[in-house]
């Protein structure tokens, strides 16, 4: 069995570190607030590349404080990639603002300036350029576009936690940025649990603030926020993940690597292409094929887990009928029929990606793959 995830093997290699951490925190009694969230922070920022830091209780919060704490005229048009996790868009929609779906590339699955400037009108206040699948969007471009037209820039780096452009790591970029330690990301957390980055000072404490209720001390409301908190455990078992990250990002990229040299030149099979100006992480390795529920299905008989990511394109789902870009031409409507998302991670072995790369062979020569 060649699983998609394996936390439980990552737990035990880390485990006497983690498991003093969670010790830690109880032994401390530091739950909510406290020394292991503000040194988490420290740690993060320094690590992105970004002077501020907010624990927040997870990547959807962190979307959605990010956006109020712009304060963008309601009603405003905000530009999101029609491939991605729902996240990105209810986030825009929450906040009283309006979703407008753009096109992605076909060869990294992100937002391009030129996707973004089609969807331009009079009525558009902000992008948010989705780091999908690990590799960043081409920030020099579209930061660029955002200026001329007057655009905030709002980072979506859930599933790109150290992926670079041009040498510099994603979240520094934009206004702002959101991140997601969800488990199963490539930092992630023994529960939910996000954060907003930002080099705007006055925009961080602003954001500390809505997730804190509107306040900066015990009972002083400023205005109405929320509570939105990232737990000192959780904060605590991050940081001692982070000191493996770049680690464990290296044998992603690796097992990448072999994957591409294994399935090159596969007819039926359309790979993942790097950038040039990317770091790509890999937070998954997606793969296109229109044979995609018979490979997937021919790989679970041989004991390889596969994911889809994902499945229906945002603007086909029932919530954004009434935006009416379900059917709109665009790539990214049409490609939902044949992602594929093989197993990758520091769980897997060289034996492993031959294995999953053997097997896609074998489907591809046998007739299932005509």
């Amino acid at each position: 069995m060649i699983k998609f995830l394996d936390l439980k093997l990552q737990y035990e290699s880390i485990k006497d570190e983690i498991d003093a951490a969670i010790r830690d925190v109880i032994a401390t009694s530091s739950f909510v607030g406290g020394p292991y969230i503000r040194t988490f922070e420290g740690e993060f920022a320094e690590w992105t590349g970004v002077e501020n830091c907010i624990g927040v209780a997870n990547g959807t919060d962190a979307l959605e404080i990010a956006i109020e704490a712009l304060d963008l005229p309601s009603g405003s048009e905000i530009i999101v990639p029609a491939n991605s996790f729902i996240a990105s868009s209810e986030a825009v929609t929450r906040n009283g603002h309006r979703v407008v779906f753009a096109d992605i590339s076909p060869e990294h699955y992100t937002l391009t300036p030129d996707t973004i400037r089609a969807k331009l009108t009079s009525a558009t206040r902000a992008v948010m350029p989705v780091h999908l699948y690990g590799h960043p969007c081409e920030m020099g471009p579209i930061l660029e576009l955002a200026s001329s037209a007057g655009l905030r820039v709002i980072e979506d780096c859930a599933q790109a936690h150290g992926a670079k452009y041009k040498g510099k790591k994603v979240g520094g970029f934009g206004d702002v940025a959101t991140f997601s330690f969800f488990p199963g990301k490539n930092l992630g957390a023994y529960g939910d649990a996000g954060a907003i980055v930002t080099n705007n000072r006055s925009l961080a404490e602003r954001m500390r603030m809505i997730a804190n209720h509107g306040r900066t001390g015990k009972y002083d409301h400023q205005f109405e926020g929320r509570s939105s908190r990232l737990d000192g455990i959780q904060a605590a078992i991050l940081s001692v993940k982070l000191r493996h990250l770049d680690k464990w990002t290296a044998k992603r990229i690796e097992v990448a690597d072999s994957y591409i040299e294994e399935l090159s030149g596969l007819a039926g099979l359309t790979l993942p292409k790097r950038q040039e100006w990317a770091v790509q992480v890999y937070h998954l390795f997606v793969v296109r094929t229109e044979k995609r529920d018979q490979l997937a299905a021919y790989l679970a008989e041989q004991g390889i887990s596969t994911g889809v990511h994902y499945p229906i394109a945002l603007p086909k789902l029932a919530a954004y009928n009434h935006l009416g870009q379900g059917q709109e031409v665009m790539f990214a409507n049409l490609a939902d029929e044949s992602l594929l998302s093989l197993p990758i991670g520091e769980h897997m072995t060289t034996d492993d990606v031959k294995l999953v790369a053997s097997a896609v062979r074998s489907f591809f020569d046998s007739k299932r793959g005509l």
